[in-house]
């Protein structure tokens, strides 16, 4: 099934739509120029009906203090319109714990920020899930039992003594408990550096032979082993879950100090070196800006690379006049342009590439769970399993515990 991306009239702006063009949804048709995903049935949601706006007002009034709205950055406008606070996957997650009064947690994002939040509270705190739909691409590209397996095919090849697990915030809560058994941590795309060179502290540090298993998102191991800590591109090797022994030697596994996995995120996976090219030929003087998490040709041949945040404050940093082409999510480069007007602010792709799970939480499923809350009805709950959750915390507290957090 295709779906089309209409252009909108021109943005007072500046801000240039991409061009009319068809958007391939997960597992949905091919798409051979890009990197795709797993399965994810479905059309986005359509237009909500402008009277949910006055149901959703009336729905967050009732609840009032028990509840808290999460909103992440890639959310529709008319999500963002009600969230308390927004912000990346981590800095939600955290903002949940510190408010410990909140009874409802109400978090718009996908389903692995829910987890995280219901690790990070109280046991008296419920997270709320308003689609159960919205997942991640990167995230289920790591399942656990694939993960155990690769551990052990480590362990065959003599070398997961000196291996320390990292895995990206991206995750589930069974892969960052997996990492906290293993003695490993967590990463965003703020702080991966930090985090990896902690992880090869423990193992004879960066210029010792040692060894750092990353999941699940290839590109911002890579990006940052490469660029960050001075490794080579020979130093990183993939390991593939769906070929026997991750499709590598032994001598391979041993030679590697970054494993990566196989994994990475649907739509900075679109981002290509051509685009790139084409949008200097097409704006002299432009400054390209792209999140680690593309592909890296793409990072290298970029001026500027960082997290959702570090774009967001890039952009408020930047001077008057002064033209952008961002890769990332269309919903956060149409925000950041209508907060710049003084800018010009460019899509890098010349086609549409939302995060299709992430648009699944749309002003209806928010309103059907903030209207069942107030009706005294729990839905969508996430619990992560006790032992998981455990594991997941030592795994996030060591992370918290690195310097600069």
């Amino acid at each position: 099934m295709m779906v089309t991306v209409s252009t909108l009239l021109a943005d007072p702006t500046g801000f240039s739509e991409p061009a009319p063009s068809p958007l391939l949804l997960l597992g949905q048709g091919r798409d051979l120029a890009s990197e795709r995903g797993v399965e994810c049935p479905g059309d986005l949601p359509a237009a909500s009906d402008p009277d949910l706006v006055e149901r959703a007002r009336a729905a967050r009034a009732a609840l009032g203090d028990r509840a808290f709205v999460l909103g992440h950055h890639y959310q529709r406008d008319e999500v963002i319109d009600f969230a308390d606070v927004t912000g990346d996957s981590f800095k939600l997650a955290r903002e949940a714990a510190a408010r410990p009064e909140a009874e409802f947690i109400l978090f718009c994002g996908v389903h692995f920020m829910a987890e995280s939040a219901d690790i990070l509270t109280s046991d008296q705190q419920q997270v709320v899930l308003p689609d159960l739909a919205a997942g991640c691409s990167m995230a289920d590209m790591a399942a656990i039992g694939q993960v155990e397996e690769a551990w052990a095919v480590l362990q065959d090849a003599g070398i997961a003594d000196s291996t320390i697990p990292v895995t990206y915030m991206n995750s589930s809560a069974a892969i960052k408990a997996f990492t906290g058994r293993h003695a490993g941590t967590v990463c965003t795309s703020s702080n991966a550096e930090v985090a990896l060179r902690w992880a090869f502290d423990q193992v004879g540090g960066v210029d010792g032979t040692g060894k750092v298993l990353f999941l699940p998102d290839q590109h911002l191991g890579r990006n940052t082993a490469v660029l960050e800590l001075g490794m080579s591109l020979d130093d990183c090797v993939v390991f593939d879950p769906r070929k026997p022994n991750g499709g590598l030697t032994d001598q391979e596994l041993r030679d590697a100090r970054m494993i990566l996995w196989r994994g990475h995120c649907s739509v900075h996976g679109r981002f290509s070196e051509k685009n790139v090219t084409d949008i200097r030929a097409a704006v002299p003087g432009i400054n390209v800006m792209v999140h680690p998490e593309c592909r890296h040709e793409v990072v290298t041949a970029a001026d500027h690379v960082g997290s959702t945040e570090y774009i967001i404050k890039q952009l408020e940093a930047a001077e008057p006049g002064s033209s952008w082409a961002i890769g990332t999510e269309l919903n956060l480069v149409r925000r950041v342009a209508r907060a710049h007007p003084d800018k010009q602010v460019h899509y890098l792709d010349s086609t549409v590439c939302f995060c299709s799970t992430m648009n699944r939480i749309d002003l209806p499923h928010l309103v059907w769970a903030m209207e069942s809350l107030v009706e005294g009805r729990m839905v969508n709950r996430i619990v992560v399993d006790a032992d998981d959750a455990h594991w997941a915390r030592v795994a996030l507290d060591q992370m918290l515990a690195l310097p600069g957090i």
